[in-house]
């Protein structure tokens, strides 16, 4: 074919693998729930790209992520839902409704004026659209969302009605004390239950912390994932180097290891 594939051809392309008789049979038999999965997927490695500064990669892993949205909107064409003119239309009314100091006439004084206005919006968007009167400040956060990203909504939707520390300083000492009771439930003997309530009150305040840092939860922890993968990689080429696999080695002689790849990086 001459020439770039366009979008239409990208919608025709699916509207194709989809077709019963002369499409693809794994394609034919996804639904919504079995795509989701992949969809999640997909972002991730969309987020990795960008992570690794490998715009290649972000590129291909962008049209990955596009196909998803795709394969989304031709399923709900086939049942007379919507379709993909319908996902960029109402994204893009959505962009235009949500700012009204670009695209209209309204002005903020700052960002945190800025995001009540959001959030007001939003609000007013889903009584419009008929889900029950929910006057908490909380309203509308999905539980669809990855944990640790809930937890952030969560506290700064807390945080616009003042229920926030204004310093890290007090968040650091409230990290400590969950620490501490994670070492007496540990110290006394305690349950799986017990320690898994300690230990989300862990996370939930380590994720105000990386919020109030300014810091991705999610980034930070790829970083630490990439951080403690290659380290261990060559704890094992030095391991390996000196005859001994690492499997074979003490717990100090593998943390001696570690500091010496800790100090050559």
């Amino acid at each position: 074919m001459a020439g770039r594939y366009t979008l239409d051809d990208l919608l025709a392309i699916m509207a194709r693998l989809r077709d019963p008789e002369r499409g693809c049979p794994w394609d034919v038999q996804q639904d919504f729930a079995t795509i989701a999965p992949y969809t999640l997927e997909e972002a991730y490695e969309v987020a990795d790209a960008i992570d690794r500064d490998d715009f290649d990669d972000l590129r291909e892993e962008l049209g990955d992520l596009l196909l998803q949205v795709v394969f989304h909107a031709q399923m709900a064409s086939e049942r007379g839902l919507f379709d993909f003119a319908d996902v960029a239309h109402g994204i893009a009314d959505k962009m235009r409704r949500r700012h009204p100091h670009v695209f209209g006439e309204e002005r903020y004084e700052d960002g945190e004026a800025q995001a009540r206005a959001w959030e007001a919006i939003k609000a007013a968007e889903r009584a419009e659209r008929g889900h029950a009167h929910d006057g908490s400040a909380l309203a509308g956060i999905s539980r669809g969302l990855p944990e640790w990203k809930r937890a952030a909504k969560l506290q700064q939707r807390a945080a616009s009605v003042g229920f926030e520390w204004r310093e890290p300083g007090p968040v650091l000492d409230k990290l400590a004390e969950e620490v501490d009771e994670v070492r007496t439930e540990f110290a006394a003997g305690a349950d799986v239950d017990r320690l898994e309530d300690e230990l989300g009150d862990v996370l939930f305040v380590t994720a105000n912390l990386a919020r109030h840092a300014g810091v991705d939860f999610s980034r930070a922890l790829r970083r630490a994932n990439a951080k403690f993968e290659r380290r261990f990689r060559q704890m094992e080429t030095l391991a390996a180097s000196e005859g001994r696999p690492l499997a074979e080695r003490s717990l100090q002689e593998q943390e001696a290891l570690w500091q010496q790849a800790k100090r050559a990086e």
